[in-house]
């Protein structure tokens, strides 16, 4: 991705706040997954005072499901779901230091009032690209709620792992700006 930003996790403040929407980003480090039905344990857990299965502070958390592992590679398809199901939990994590998401469609207000709040950022990846997505993923390891299936939390080792900022600290919208410009065109 030519005039990428290059993102190490966990994220720190200074990186969130220096991203403006339609950045493109690489991620390298530890992404962790998570999806709707995890979301809600995650939070459950946090209501009660208990210990989160990974650490919040400066984490990623991506909002797939990926396919079983072909032979040879940690995961098969690892394409992004639409985050709005997360929507009802995500303030809740980023208060307690989670500083970045990954997923497709638009965020509610509250998400997005939280992410200015609390210093994280939504990354729009590329939907109906799963595989291609996958061959940034070097590992992926199970860490909780392995019932769920796909949708099991793991840890995932990401190397070049292209996104484009959706959502900024600043307020930024990609999503809004984009029908901004599309009205202005027609």
């Amino acid at each position: 991705m030519p005039d990428a930003i290059l993102l190490q996790t966990p994220l720190r403040e200074s990186d969130v706040t220096a991203l403006k929407i339609g950045d493109r980003v690489l991620l390298n480090g530890v992404v962790h997954t998570a999806r709707d039905a995890a979301h809600k344990r995650l939070v459950e857990l946090l209501d009660r005072g208990e210990p989160l299965p990974f650490p919040l502070e400066g984490q990623v958390i991506y909002y797939v499901g990926p396919s079983p592992a072909p032979p040879g590679r940690p995961v098969g398809a690892a394409g992004p779901t639409t985050s709005y199901r997360m929507d009802a939990y995500a303030p809740a994590l980023m208060r307690h230091g989670l500083r970045g998401m990954i997923g497709k469609g638009a965020r509610n207000d509250a998400v997005k009032e939280a992410m200015r709040r609390y210093k994280a950022v939504y990354f729009a990846a590329i939907g109906g690209a799963g595989a291609l997505m996958a061959r940034s993923i070097v590992s992926a390891e199970v860490i909780a709620y392995p019932e769920l299936g796909p949708e099991a939390v793991r840890r995932l080792e990401v190397r070049n792992f292209p996104v484009i900022v959706a959502n900024d600290v600043h307020g930024g919208d990609l999503y809004e700006e984009g029908i901004r410009r599309y009205a202005q065109k027609t």
